[in-house]
């Protein structure tokens, strides 16, 4: 017999346009004072200022130091103005990392504490902390509408998840039209992190039938836009049908957490500079391919491919490689910078707590074969 609980408190408000509303909901939130977070490039576009121009004064800072990977300095540095400017809310403009950043931000600013105590489990997060409107710039993470945040501690050379309910978002206003300006390779990276979301979700140990639906909705439009995407970066349709895709995809893995590529991902991005997407797309096909083969979802990933439109598992897999070439994403060891005397150490630090949601279990061994095979 089927058992499943499934959450999402975020409200959706989706649509070419919708950033217009932005006035409107701070109204309605009744939100008096609040700091602007936002992406360097949302700074220079004007986009940033803009929005503070159309706020009726309740938008009283910006800040947008922040890195492409947040560490726990920037998380501090933004704590800091929200909690001495006393701000009541935060809007979080921009992609994964700016989410990130102002998620762990608003709660650390509610405590005298650091986001180092929280991220490294020293201290819980037990609290609520200042509400943030999580508007995004690109179609990736999801981050809107998930309890995750994803800092780099450089003290202690640690990536790792901070993750808690308190964190979701209290409104997320997801416009296309944010995401126009994305360069082919941000569209690219982030676009396979969309790809990894779905199919991780479902396969994932602990998916179930809300979020079965979400992740095959989103391998769809993923699989039918993110070329176009990238080889017509003003074409409307393909770019809403991504974002749809990305916030479509938070829907299942917020729910799932990721699995066995996301888990690589972490130091491929911290040791070898590899960006989150692309380093999720460097073994992805390889577990779609293992999954498929072996272990309790092998037949029902054989289905979802077909579904999708591929003759079977090993042709999804195919598809993802080349779309990989074509994106100019690394695809092999070499091209991603990574020398064979590397790959013990590449392997003992990629077992994070989400290794373990993979369906066929991954030894060190069967690791390393993984990445000898991207030779």
């Amino acid at each position: 017999m089927e058992q499943f609980f499934y959450k999402q408190p975020v409200p959706v408000d989706f649509g070419f346009g919708k950033i217009r509303k932005l006035p409107q909901i701070l109204q309605q939130f009744g939100f008096t004072r609040g700091l602007l977070i936002s992406a360097p490039s949302m700074v220079r576009a004007g986009v940033a200022q803009q929005l503070m121009e159309q706020s009726d004064g309740r938008i009283i800072a910006v800040f947008s130091d922040i890195q492409p990977n947040p560490t726990v300095l920037n998380t501090d540095a933004c704590a800091t103005i929200l909690r001495d400017e006393q701000c009541d809310f935060a809007i979080a403009l921009g992609g994964g990392s700016i989410m990130d950043c102002a998620k762990a931000a608003c709660f650390t600013a509610t405590t005298p504490y650091s986001a180092a105590d929280f991220l490294s489990g020293q201290r819980s997060v037990d609290h609520a902390g200042i509400p943030m409107i999580a508007v995004p710039t690109t179609s990736g993470t999801a981050s809107e509408v998930t309890t995750a945040s994803v800092l780099t501690d450089t003290e202690r050379g640690v990536k790792a998840l901070l993750g808690s309910d308190e964190l979701y978002p209290a409104y997320a206003l997801v416009d296309p039209q944010l995401s126009m300006s994305c360069p082919p390779q941000v569209t690219a990276a982030s676009g396979f992190d969309v790809i990894a979301h779905a199919l991780e979700a479902y396969y994932g140990k602990k998916h179930q039938p809300l979020t079965d639906l979400a992740a095959e909705r989103a391998a769809t439009l993923a699989f039918d836009a993110l070329l176009t995407a990238y080889r017509e970066p003003n074409n409307r349709e393909a770019r809403e049908k991504m974002s749809e895709a990305s916030v479509t995809a938070g829907f299942a893995f917020g729910q799932t957490q990721t699995a066995a590529a996301h888990a690589c991902s972490y130091p491929l991005t911290q040791d070898f500079g590899i960006v989150h997407g692309e380093a999720c797309a460097f073994t992805l096909p390889s577990f779609w391919r293992l999954n498929s083969e072996e272990g309790a979802e092998a037949e029902r990933l054989q289905a979802f491919s077909r579904r999708l439109g591929f003759a079977s598992s090993n042709a999804l897999a195919d598809q993802m490689d080349a779309m990989k070439k074509e994106m100019q994403l690394c695809t092999t060891l070499a091209e991603a910078g990574i020398l064979e005397e590397a790959l013990d150490q590449l392997v003992s630090k990629s077992f994070a707590p989400n290794m373990q949601n993979n369906p066929v279990p991954i030894t060190k061994a069967r690791l390393k074969a993984i990445y000898l095979h991207l030779k």
